[in-house]
């Protein structure tokens, strides 16, 4: 309960300070992105040439990259907004979208983590272990692995998330069917969502950008990512449970999603929200 409140005090505060959150994101997800910035109470901009985005960056209180769809012109904005953002102390999510897939992708992603001081990494299971170190599989963009799939693998996948925090000095946010945040020192796991969310192309681009109006608060990066991820599970389920059982399916959930992200609030929060929180102290 105690961990519901700090989300719920976050989410008031973006309310409050509508925050300007600067994008450079990938073009498959650009709106879904831009549409639950503002559901959350938040701004999006979406400049992404190498003209304009040391300006504009300037002006916003995070900055979102996500790498979902690479090409070279943007991965040079994305790193000169990130070396403008580091500069002006501007927290910086990095979204590692499809990292192990290709090497373009893994090396691009690890060039980020080596020359930006980044505030909290959002990924799959497969993706947040590629960029440790650890082998694993990608399928497309898309995680092949589960981090629930055994108590054995959730320990695992939990020590692989304080030890990689701890390394780099960042928030790790492993989103799946049970989501894994921490720094290191503290971790939260969160039971929020619904399977139904994988079919939906964005979800995962969506909690990026929540996240992303959370840090913007620029308060706690942990509590940031933690209340990204669970506003994006609590939206899940009730978009899930007020679709139509005749022929509502993925494209209402979308739309739900960010309708229950725009309606979101302390009763809900407190009625939905299952977070677990743990010391991890090395």
């Amino acid at each position: 309960m105690e961990a519901c409140k700090k989300v719920i005090g976050l989410l008031n505060t973006v309310k409050e300070k509508n925050p300007l959150v600067h994008h450079l994101t990938n073009y498959v997800t650009v709106n879904d992105c831009a549409n639950i910035t503002l559901a959350i109470g938040a701004s999006p901009v979406m400049a992404d040439d190498i003209n304009e985005v040391t300006d504009m960056v300037s002006l916003a209180s995070s900055l979102v990259i996500n790498i979902g769809t690479l090409n070279e012109r943007t991965v040079e904005s994305m790193m000169a907004a990130g070396k403008r953002a580091n500069e002006l102390n501007i927290p910086i999510i990095l979204d590692p979208v499809g990292a192990g897939a290709t090497a373009y992708r893994t090396e691009t992603a690890k060039r980020m983590m080596d020359e930006l001081k980044i505030a909290v990494i959002r990924g799959n299971l497969s993706e947040i272990k590629t960029l440790y170190g650890i082998k694993t599989q990608t399928k497309g963009v898309d995680s092949s692995e589960d981090i629930s799939s055994s108590i054995d693998e959730f320990g695992k996948a939990k020590e692989a998330a304080i030890n990689f925090a701890s390394k780099i000095n960042t928030v790790v946010a492993i989103t799946g069917a049970v989501d894994i945040i921490t720094d290191g020192k503290t971790l939260y796991t969160v039971e929020n969502g619904h399977k139904i969310m994988s079919k939906v192309t964005g979800t995962g681009c969506m909690c990026t950008s929540l996240i992303g109006s959370y840090l913007g608060t620029r308060e706690n990066n942990l509590l940031a990512a933690l209340a990204g991820v669970v506003s994006m599970g609590i939206a899940g389920e009730m978009a899930y449970e007020n679709l139509n059982k005749n022929y509502g399916g993925t494209g209402s959930l979308k739309v739900g999603i960010i309708d229950a992200i725009f309606n979101l609030n302390e009763e809900v929060i407190k009625k939905r929200g299952k977070i677990n929180e743990e010391c991890c102290e090395l």
